[in-house]
């Protein structure tokens, strides 16, 4: 089978939305099979998944299964909630939906880790994450799926009101990757941070489309990104915010800064802030360079080896996106991730 031949209306890269993102390859591969991943968890509920999105990605999971399982978190727990995703069959395309309701006045810390031993497959993931009146959600994903591999991954957010959600996205793998993160801000003081780290090498290809709409008052947004690219990666990056008429007092920021580590790696940033009110704090920049010569220079005249030099400040600019992460288990998790250990 192949995603070009469901009965679905499919993203185009002559949209706006998915303009440099070139879907080809991977919709016109031929998969042998098509299989739903489940999950390793007893009791969750199923749902038929009748959700309408802003992004036409979800249309791929929901054609290859209309249901999503349900993670409930209706108690405060000790430790975070780990889900690990591994592929191994070669050639099969793997579909998985899930949503991750946050009780009110619950508190509570979500990873997920996707990682593949496979050739010439896929995944689709959609996510579903709603947290109810003050409630809060850490939640972290880590990709690492490998070279002539691919990965959907589309993530729908709905925060009641005085809730607060922090989601930190790791990009590592080698293959294509295509991330959706969108928001739909309707109650007041709702707080939503997006932090990002894109680290890749070899023809890897990375594109994170971010849509947030600010439609009620006193809420906050923050996105930032950053980019490590070597060899002839690519990254794609769009961040995009509006903030309509009835959001006043809203705070709307954007960062996206990009260290490009040879001559053939290329970043495409992309930051649109849409504001229809005056009564606001916001901001948006992208940068793009390579590292700082001046710092270099600096290490190696105090005794520094140049490759120890320049290692320690690429792990300096990395490192600000691992830093905020609040729970300490997950951020030593974080630190000390290493793909062979689930592979």
């Amino acid at each position: 089978m192949k995603i070009n031949e469901l009965n679905t209306n499919l993203p185009n890269k002559k949209d706006e939305e998915f303009l440099k993102i070139n879907f080809d390859s991977l919709f016109s591969t031929e998969f042998k099979e098509s299989k739903i991943y489940e999950f390793d968890i007893m009791g969750l509920k199923t749902i038929k998944d009748e959700n309408s999105y802003e992004s036409v990605l979800f249309n791929i999971t929901k054609s290859l299964d209309e249901n999503q399982k349900v993670l409930t978190i209706d108690k405060n727990i000790a430790e975070p909630i780990f889900l690990i995703y591994k592929i191994k069959e070669d050639e099969t395309l793997f579909s998985n939906s899930l949503k991750i309701e946050v009780k009110e006045n619950i508190k509570a810390q979500v990873v997920e880790v996707f990682v593949n031993s496979s050739k010439n497959s896929a995944f689709t993931v959609n996510r579903n994450i709603i947290l109810e009146e003050n409630a809060s959600l850490e939640y972290v994903k880590i990709q690492d799926i490998n070279a002539s591999n691919s990965m959907i991954f589309a993530n729908s957010i709905k925060q009641e009101k005085s809730s607060n959600l922090e989601i930190t996205n790791l990009e590592f793998g080698d293959g294509f990757i295509v991330n959706s993160f969108e928001n739909i801000i309707n109650k007041e003081f709702v707080n939503y941070e997006l932090n990002g780290l894109i680290k890749l090498s070899n023809d890897s290809t990375t594109a994170t489309l971010v849509k947030t709409i600010h439609n009620e008052k006193n809420s906050t947004s923050s996105i930032n990104y950053k980019n490590s690219l070597k060899d002839s990666s690519k990254a794609v990056v769009k961040i995009k915010s509006i903030v309509n008429e009835t959001a006043q007092f809203t705070k709307a920021f954007q960062n996206c800064n990009t260290i490009l580590l040879s001559d053939d790696a290329t970043i495409f940033a992309q930051p649109h802030l849409e504001i229809l009110i005056d009564e606001l704090e916001a901001s948006h920049g992208t940068t793009t360079g390579t590292l700082n010569q001046d710092q270099l220079l600096y290490l190696c005249s105090r005794g520094i080896k140049k490759e120890k030099a320049y290692e320690m400040l690429l792990n300096a600019f990395e490192s600000t996106i691992i830093s905020n992460i609040k729970n300490e288990i997950i951020k030593e998790f974080v630190e000390n991730y290493k793909r062979e250990k689930y592979v």
